[in-house]
């Protein structure tokens, strides 16, 4: 592999970075933050968003697009699922055709409600796309802490190469051709995390939080198989294994912020003080609106919206989902 370029110059797209530039990979990086580009290439840090972390030699940056992908043979997209879109349409005409696109990021398209690898795919119909999820923190991976992934495409042989590039002794990927049930499943955990965080901060205990975890996986599991999703990806690295790293971690941005939230802070109060995209924001209010759509329930999502986007009072929000009619436990 000759050379493989991140855009976007976030934490786990950098974190990544430094996991390839330590397999002597060549690694580029485009960023819009032109502090975080001098940081990189004069400190050897990305101090924004790693602090502490020493970035390994290998490893340039740039704020010009054209030039970070220039002969890349794997183009990395770190970016929040926002400007996916954006970021795919300016590729579109300066990307190597042969180079394997892989999204990072978890999410749907908001007004679409489209997955982001049919977003890419649309952008640059001419390259293969490739997932790479599962339960991972950048702040972990950054410093070789055992980590899984899963590297999912609906061509094999992509995900095949992507698993290769990325294995190391400290990252084991696996592969998956279920790329809707992945991406769901990363999208919607997002969801149960910041609901997760909402709960720790109004000082409930551990009876709640596994209560909400695992009806927050049904409504994964549910909504996934609705778009076409495999059952058993949902139980998986993808879908489990990222709900219990993303609800449990101080590292998960999503729980952090709904801790703030639960303390009496608002939406954008917590954005603000977290200091980075909060995907589960923008998932969930993108989920409501498809589970109408879909006429799917999915209550702690609606339940969440309403709070968010509506002002539902939290003691109330609670109240309601706890008195819901009796039903049988399923699946």
């Amino acid at each position: 592999m000759a050379k493989v370029a991140f855009i976007g110059g976030g934490s786990f797209g950098t974190a990544l970075a430094i996991a390839l530039a330590q397999k002597k990979i060549q690694i580029s990086i485009w960023a819009r933050d032109e502090k975080v580009v001098n940081d990189i290439n004069i400190n050897k840090r990305n101090s924004k968003y790693l602090k502490e972390v020493k970035l390994p030699e290998g490893i340039s940056a740039y704020t010009n697009m054209r030039d970070a992908i220039e002969g890349a043979d794997v183009v990395v997209l770190g970016t929040p699922s926002h400007v996916i879109k954006e970021v795919s349409e300016k590729l579109k005409d300066i990307i190597n055709k042969d180079a394997i696109v892989v999204n990072i990021a978890k999410g749907i398209e908001q007004n679409s409600l489209k997955r982001l690898s049919q977003v890419i795919q649309e952008e640059l119909p001419n390259n293969k796309v490739v997932v790479l999820s599962g339960p991972s923190h950048a702040e972990e991976v950054a410093v070789n802490i055992p980590t899984t992934l899963v590297s999912s495409s609906f061509d094999e042989e992509s995900a095949k190469v992507i698993q290769d590039l990325f294995m190391t002794d400290r990252i084991r990927v696996y592969t998956n051709t279920d790329l809707v049930g992945v991406e769901i499943g990363g999208a919607v955990k997002n969801i149960i995390a910041l609901a997760a965080g909402i709960l720790d901060g109004i000082g409930y205990g551990d009876n709640t939080k596994a209560a909400l975890m695992t009806r927050g996986m049904t409504e994964i599991a549910r909504v996934g198989m609705r778009m076409g999703g495999k059952p058993e990806t949902f139980y998986g690295l993808t879908g489990m294994g990222d709900l219990i790293v993303t609800c449990t971690s101080m590292h998960s941005r999503n729980r952090r912020a709904g801790i703030l939230i639960g303390k009496g802070y608002t939406m954008e109060e917590a954005s603000k003080e977290v200091g980075m995209v909060v995907e589960g924001m923008k998932a969930c209010k993108a989920f409501h609106l498809l589970s109408e759509k879909l006429n799917e329930d999915m209550p702690i999502t609606k339940t969440l919206y309403y709070v968010l986007f509506e002002n539902k009072n939290l003691d109330e929000a609670v109240h309601e989902l706890m008195t819901r009619d009796k039903k049988q436990e399923i699946y």
